[in-house]
């Protein structure tokens, strides 16, 4: 991804500054009724995939759903928080765009990759490989791949299933899940301190300072004491009430009305 300028920040979208200053992978742990499964994430290649599980992962989005879909020799398939296939949706509420950067493939056992229903139509739900599956490539985003848990993805793939619909007979439910590292919090951290920096040296460059930007009040010179010291002498001298009965106050100054 090409490198984007803090200048840049105010006309483009602030996910594509954020995602300039991801740097790093992300970390995230599965708990599964059937053991943990831990994930790498693949955040500077397909990020919007990856900040998307993450999100759901901190919400709970995905807690209590069960994994809908398992093909021995294949892989297995969750997101799904109606538990059909045919639910879920991303953090942004629509359906966002495939990411084929990088030299990423289906090529090994434990791929983590996102489900879809065609070009561009990524919400929640992912899957796991058990084999490499290269005919999958360039049509679903890899964003990540399995690090630890494979006893539990075995332990997984021997769950007997229904043949016409894959359906797991015994659930496989996503219990809960624990964000160990997270580059796009980390990413947005970066960006405030470099807009705030920015935002410095603009206002230095344009001789604003924190001085200059607090109002100063000068307070009225006293000339006397009473209700009448903060007028000049020379000035109160040329006072004089238009009507004693009205109690407006006017007054007037050689002739010109003050209120």
């Amino acid at each position: 991804m090409e490198p984007v300028t803090v200048n840049k920040a105010a006309v483009l979208d602030e996910d594509t500054v954020k995602y300039s200053r991801v740097t790093k992978n992300g970390y995230v742990q599965i708990i599964t009724n059937y053991g943990p499964l831990n994930l790498e994430l693949y955040c500077k290649h397909a990020p919007k995939a990856c900040e998307n599980f993450i999100g759901h992962c901190r919400s709970g989005y995905y807690n209590g759903t069960k994994f809908h879909r398992l093909i021995k020799h294949f892989m297995l398939q969750g997101g799904d928080p109606t538990g059909t296939g045919k639910g879920g949706e991303s953090i942004w509420g629509k359906p966002f765009e495939d990411e084929f950067s990088g030299t990423f493939s289906h090529d090994q056992r434990g791929v983590l990759s996102m489900a879809n229903a065609g070009s561009n139509t990524n919400n929640s739900q992912f899957f796991i490989t058990f084999r490499p599956c290269k005919h999958l490539d360039k049509k679903h985003t890899i964003f990540g791949r399995l690090v630890g848990g494979g006893d539990s993805l075995t332990a997984i793939e021997r769950v007997e299933t229904d043949p016409e619909t894959s359906h797991p007979i015994d659930p496989i439910i996503f219990l809960n899940a624990s964000v160990f590292v997270d580059p796009f919090e980390d990413a947005m951290k970066v960006v405030d301190k470099e807009r705030k920096e920015a935002l410095g040296k603009s206002a230095k460059t344009f001789g604003v300072d924190d001085a200059s930007i607090t109002p100063t009040i000068s307070k009225p010179k006293v000339f006397s004491a009473g209700v009448g010291k903060y007028i000049k002498p020379e000035v109160k001298t040329g006072l004089k009430r238009v009507n004693t009965d009205d109690q407006s106050g006017e007054l007037t100054v050689e002739g010109k009305g003050l209120r």
